[in-house]
C-alpha cells in the first residue's frame, strides 16, 4: 500500500487497514461544479503531496510510545480511510499485541463514523 503525503516519522509501514467510509449526502451546488469533499474526521490536516500539488491528501499521526498511528484521507478516493502502524522495526512481523493495540487505536480515532468495514489489512486481524 503506497503511503500518501509526507509523513511526520520516518519509521517504515509494518501495518496497514482500509476502511470503508460510510456514503455522504451530495453537496447542494447552487451553480458550477459541486465543491471538494471535506475530511471525514476533524483530526485530519492537509498534507500535501510534493510531487502532484493538485492533489488533496489529509493525514493525522499520532504517538503511542514507541510506535504511531497514522490515518490518511484522500480526497481523489473520498469512501476509503487508510490506517498505518508505523514502528521502529526494521524486518519481522508485529506481535499479535502490537496489532491488537494498532486495532484499538484506529477504532478509538474512527469511532465518530461508527463501524467501518475493512477493505483490506496487513495483516489480517
Amino acid at each position: 500500500m503506497p503511503s500518501l503525503g509526507a509523513a511526520r516519522t520516518r519509521w517504515p509501514v509494518v501495518a496497514w487497514i482500509r476502511l470503508k467510509l460510510p456514503p455522504r449526502p451530495p453537496p447542494i451546488v447552487l451553480a458550477g461544479t459541486p465543491p471538494p469533499p471535506d475530511p471525514p474526521l476533524d483530526c485530519l490536516t492537509s498534507n500535501p503531496v510534493v510531487t502532484d500539488p493538485r492533489r488533496r491528501v489529509y493525514a493525522f499521526e499520532e504517538d503511542r510510545g514507541g510506535w504511531v498511528v497514522r490515518l490518511v484521507w484522500d480526497a481523489d478516493d473520498p469512501w476509503v480511510l487508510e490506517a498505518e502502524l508505523r514502528a521502529p522495526d526494521y524486518g519481522g512481523r508485529p506481535s499479535s499485541a502490537a496489532i491488537r493495540a494498532f486495532w484499538a487505536a484506529v477504532k478509538e480515532r474512527t469511532a465518530p463514523l461508527g463501524p467501518l468495514p475493512v477493505l483490506g489489512a496487513d495483516p489480517t486481524p
